[in-house]
């Protein structure tokens, strides 16, 4: 099993990704492919993203039972800490008025 979400991404990524998974939900896709089909589903997504992000996650033989990869400006970004993969919250810009 494996899902993919993205956010402000050009609609073609959308009707890519949707050729191959059911969009459950407004940009979040969710299908169960083998890894070599991810990873292909994985560079549509990087090479048409543009100002997007999104993030893949799925099944996988890890002491937390999945992975994920993250692409895009996004406060979160995957950080390992002693093997396991976990978010780091990035700060707010502040605005200067």
């Amino acid at each position: 099993m494996m899902v993919v979400v993205i956010s402000n991404a050009p609609p073609r990524l959308r009707g890519r990704l949707a050729a191959w998974l059911v969009e459950v939900r407004a940009g979040v896709y969710v299908g169960d492919y083998s890894a070599r089909t991810r990873t292909m589903i994985w560079q549509q997504v990087t090479d048409g993203i543009e100002e997007g992000d999104g993030v893949m996650i799925w099944k996988a033989p890890t002491d937390q039972g999945y992975d994920f990869l993250t692409i895009g400006r996004n406060r979160r970004m995957p950080v390992d800490f002693d093997g396991l993969k976990l978010v780091s919250f990035f700060s707010e810009p502040v605005s200067k008025r």
